[in-house]
C-alpha cells in the first residue's frame, strides 16, 4: 500500500526537506556502491535523490528508479537523464540479469509487509541481478525497538519552497503487536486550509527471518552490518544492513 504522503505531490515535495541529504547516513553508505556499478536499480527510489547525486557525480551507466508513488516520481522526473518507472516489484516484469546492483534505501524494504508481497519482490530482484550482482538494503533491527522514540525523532518543522513553515507530528499506534508498526504523520502549516495526514505500516524482521526469505528467493547473504559505519551486527545494533547475491 502506498503511503498517502508519497502519493500527494504536495507532500512528496516536502520529503527531501524532512529527510535532507546531509542527515542521510544511508546515502553516504550507498553512493560509493552505486558509483562502482555499471547498472543500478533503486527500488522505492522516492524523489530519486540517490540516483540524481550519482549522475551529478559522474555516473555514466544505467540508472533506473522504481517507485509506486506518483507524487514521488513527479518530483524525480524533473531529472530526465535517469530512467523512472512508476510501479512496484509486484507489477514490473522482464528484467533478466540486467542490474549489477539493486538497492532499497530509506528502509523501503520494511514497507513489504505481507509474506507473499515480500516473496514476489525478492524473486523479481533475484531475476534482475547479474551473476555477480548484489542486492543491498537495510531494515531496522527489531531488538533495538527504535519506534519507541519516533514521536520525538520524526516530529519536526521545515520551511518549504514558498517560505511557509510546515510542521510534522509523528504518532505511533500503540500497543505494538508482532513484527509490524503502524504510525501516522500529520502535517500542518499556517498557510494551509487544514492539516494533511498520512498513515504507514512497516514490518520489522530479524536476521534469521530475513535470511530465510532471501534463501527462498534464491539469494544468499554476503555481508551484514549493524550500522552505517559497517560495524558488526549485534542484538543492540540499530540497523540490519544486508548485501545479498544470487545463490549458485
Amino acid at each position: 500500500m502506498v503511503d498517502e504522503q508519497f502519493s500527494d505531490p504536495r507532500l512528496a515535495a516536502l520529503y527531501d526537506l524532512f529527510c535532507p541529504w546531509d542527515e542521510r547516513e544511508d546515502f553516504a553508505f550507498y553512493l560509493p556502491l552505486v558509483m562502482s556499478a555499471r547498472s543500478v536499480l533503486d527500488v522505492g527510489c522516492g524523489t530519486g535523490a540517490l540516483l540524481r547525486r550519482a549522475r551529478q557525480d559522474g555516473h555514466t551507466g544505467r540508472l533506473l528508479g522504481l517507485d509506486p508513488a506518483a507524487g514521488m516520481l513527479e518530483v524525480a522526473q524533473a531529472h530526465r537523464d535517469i530512467e523512472w518507472v512508476l510501479g512496484d516489484l509486484d507489477t514490473v516484469a522482464g528484467w533478466d540479469q540486467e542490474f549489477d546492483l539493486v538497492v532499497m534505501t530509506g528502509h523501503a524494504f520494511q514497507a513489504l509487509v505481507r509474506d507473499e508481497e515480500l516473496r514476489v519482490a525478492l524473486r523479481t530482484i533475484a531475476t534482475a541481478l547479474t551473476d555477480e550482482g548484489r542486492f543491498v538494503f537495510e531494515t531496522r533491527n527489531p531488538s533495538a525497538r527504535e519506534w519507541e522514540n519516533w514521536d520525538v525523532r520524526y516530529s519536526r518543522k521545515v520551511v518549504d519552497a514558498t517560505g511557509a513553515v510546515v510542521e510534522c507530528t509523528c504518532r505511533v499506534k500503540r500497543p505494538v503487536h508482532g513484527d509490524v508498526v503502524s504510525f501516522t504523520n500529520t502535517y500542518t502549516s499556517p498557510s494551509w486550509n487544514g492539516p494533511r495526514q498520512s498513515s504507514s505500516t512497516l514490518r520489522f524482521l530479524g536476521p534469521e527471518a530475513l535470511s530465510a526469505f532471501l534463501s527462498e528467493a534464491g539469494l544468499m547473504v554476503c555481508e551484514q552490518f549493524g550500522d552505517w559505519d559497517r560495524s558488526p551486527l549485534t542484538a543492540s545494533s540499530p540497523e540490519i544492513i544486508t548485501a545479498a547475491r544470487r545463490n549458485g
